[in-house]
Order: C-alpha cells, then structure tokens, then sequence
C-alpha cells in the first residue's frame, strides 16, 4: 500500500523536479502593508471557498483507511473545501456524495473504452449532486512504476478501487474480452491468497463474492480491458461536452498549445499536473510548466494546480505565477492513513493556518492579490 501512495515513475525523477521546482522560487515579503484582515477565499464556477484549495481525485483510498473517500468527503466538507471523487473510488460516487452532505464536490473521469460507461458515471455524478467534472488525460495507459512492479502490485487486480463499476448499470452489461482459446488451468495454490483477497475487499461484500467468486474475477477482466483509451483526441472533447452539463476541467495539461487547445474545445477549466510524478520519468516539472501555461490562455479559463504541494508556503508560490486553486494530493492521503477524517482535517487546518501566516509575514492582504511580483 505504502508504494502504491508514494511511489512514482522510474527513478522517481519527476516526484523530485515537481519538489525541486519549489525551491527555485523565493517569496518576496513587503513591510509596512496592512495586513490585519487576511483573504483566502477564491470563487470557482460560481462557488465561493473558503481556501484555495480541493482534495485531489486518488484512488483506492481503502489502501489508507478503511473509510477511504467517506472520511475524506466529511474531512473536505467541514472545512468547505471541495473534495473530488476519482472514478477508482472505494465507495460509489453516490455514497461519497452523502458522506459530504452539502460541502461542495467535483467528480473526476477515467474515460474508458467504453463511452456508455463514461456516461453512466458522469449521469450519476450530475443526479449525485457534483459541480464539476475533472477527465483526467494523462492515464491513458498506466506508467512505469518499479515499486509496484517489484511487488506485483496493482489493487485493482484485486478488486480494490472498483467501486463505480461495480455498482454501474452500463458496466454490468458491458461484454467480457475475448478469450485467447487456450484452456485455462484450475486455480492453484499459489494463487489461492490473491483470490481470497478479492472476494475479502469485494466492494460489494465478502458474502456476495463468496456465492459467486467466477463473478469477482470476469468484473476485474472486464474493468482491464475497458480502462486503457490510448486512441483518444482533441476531437473526442466535443462528444464528451455532450455528455455532461457541468463544468469540465482536463487533468494534466503541461504544454502551452495543449492549453490553447482546450480553450478552443470549449472546456471550462485547466489542471496543470503531470500526476504527481507517476506517469512518465524525467518530465518538465509542474510548477515549471505553470506559467507558460497561464500566459496561453489569456486568463479565458481557470488554471488549476496540481504537483507537489507540501506546504503553505508552496500554495503560495503556486497562486504568485498564476494558479487560480491548488488541488492537494499525497499529504492528505497521509493524515488519512494516520488519523481518518480527523488527519485529513489536521492537514488542510494546518495548512490554512500556515497560508495565512504566509500571506501576513510577506505583506500580502489576499490570495487575489498576489501575482509574480509576490516572488524574487
């Protein structure tokens, strides 16, 4: 579990450059400003948060917490921060929904092989009450991580993560792949423990597996062959905005003319992220590829940021070269594991008190305020 959280793409060169990136850039304190009433808040598609701030879309969070998205929605709804559920949740979108009552949420897309699927979720997002759709681009296929390939990991297999799918009208009727022919030998007993933890994390009960264990195991080949989307174009986003009224924002944008790209497709909203490190090894760090970004769509859309965010002082740089909201991954994820809802809590208070304190000590009043003349 701890290497699935933490791991990242090859030699972890990218996990490293979204950090590094952080430190190139030094703050620039004013003196003499008033600063005794301090802003956080920042408006986005019509909602005004008290941060700016949202939980980022991370799968299979049972890895960390039994509660997994539960706790993490009611975390993000009491501190009025948006939580967005990823499509590998633990829970169905509409039981995450109800863990975070009226605090806001967004719903994030794997799109599929299968576009009936991709409707399905993004119609039970809108019925569910979600405000925004967050179609992650960069997971087309899985990237290359050692630590899960040196422990023959990926939770899925296993039925973790699967949630969505397996509550999903549309999925359960979704054909099976073709088999290769070949006769498939009896389960043996190698194999055994990884049945038994199937049907033991099956999201649908123990029980329910238990009476038809040949049902968990053709829902997880049906979920591998559905997942990859490798054949996906610009000229795909129109049929997508088809299918949703909310708002869509693309996940892992890094190129300025990617960028202009989605402001031309009509997209409502721009992540930049590269994953957190975990797709491609040695790729340009996020905040590196903020700006350039930012420039690209003439403030037309909202830029969000993803990647590498640790601390206050870090959203703060982040929103200095153009961010309009930073979403916070990994640290979450953490206080999750050690303390469920109340870690989570523990980790957007902190850092909300230390964005503040950032704001005052370099004589900034708000976070609308600051600009790249916040920086060195």
């Amino acid at each position: 579990a701890w290497a699935y959280v933490a791991g990242g793409a090859g030699a972890g060169r990218t996990m490293a450059a979204n950090r590094a990136a952080f430190d190139r850039h030094a703050l620039l304190p004013r003196m003499l400003r008033d600063v005794s009433r301090r802003d956080l808040s920042v408006t986005l598609f019509g909602r005004t948060l008290p941060l700016p701030l949202l939980l980022a879309p991370i799968g299979v969070l049972e890895l960390a917490h039994r509660q997994a998205d539960l706790a993490a929605a009611r975390a993000a709804a009491a501190e009025g921060v948006p939580f967005i559920a990823s499509s590998q949740a633990s829970h169905p979108i509409e039981a995450i929904a109800a863990a975070g009552g009226a605090g806001p949420r967004w719903f994030q897309l794997y799109w599929s092989a299968s576009d009936a699927l991709a409707e399905s979720f993004l119609r039970r997002a809108e019925a569910a009450g979600y405000e925004a759709v967050v179609v992650t681009l960069d997971t087309t296929q899985l990237g290359w991580r050692p630590m899960d390939l040196d422990g023959a990991y990926l939770p899925f297999l296993r039925g973790r993560g699967l949630a969505n799918y397996l509550s999903d009208p549309v999925f359960a009727t979704l054909p099976l792949p073709a088999e290769d022919g070949a006769e498939r030998p009896p389960i043996g007993l190698r194999a055994l423990p990884a049945l038994l933890e199937l049907l033991r994390h099956w999201p649908l009960g123990t029980r329910a597996a238990l009476a038809d264990p040949a049902a968990a195991v053709r829902a997880v080949r049906r979920f591998i062959a559905l997942y990859a989307r490798p054949d996906l174009t610009w000229a795909d986003l129109p049929r997508l905005r088809r299918m949703t009224r909310l708002p869509i924002l693309l996940k892992g944008i890094l190129h300025p003319e990617d960028a202009r790209l989605a402001l031309a497709a009509g997209m409502d909203g721009i992540i930049v992220s590269n994953h957190g490190g975990r797709q491609v090894d040695g790729a340009i760090a996020a905040l590196d590829a903020l700006g350039p970004v930012v420039a690209a769509v003439e403030g037309r859309l909202p830029v969000l940021f993803d990647g590498g965010v640790r601390s206050g002082a870090d959203i703060a740089k982040a929103l200095a070269l153009g961010a309009r909201a930073v979403l916070l991954g990994r640290p979450y994820v953490y206080g999750l594991a050690l303390g469920g809802e109340a870690g989570v809590r523990a980790v957007l208070q902190s850092l909300a008190a230390e964005l503040d304190l950032t704001l005052a000590l370099c004589g900034q009043a708000g976070v609308a305020a600051l600009d790249r003349s916040a920086l060195a």
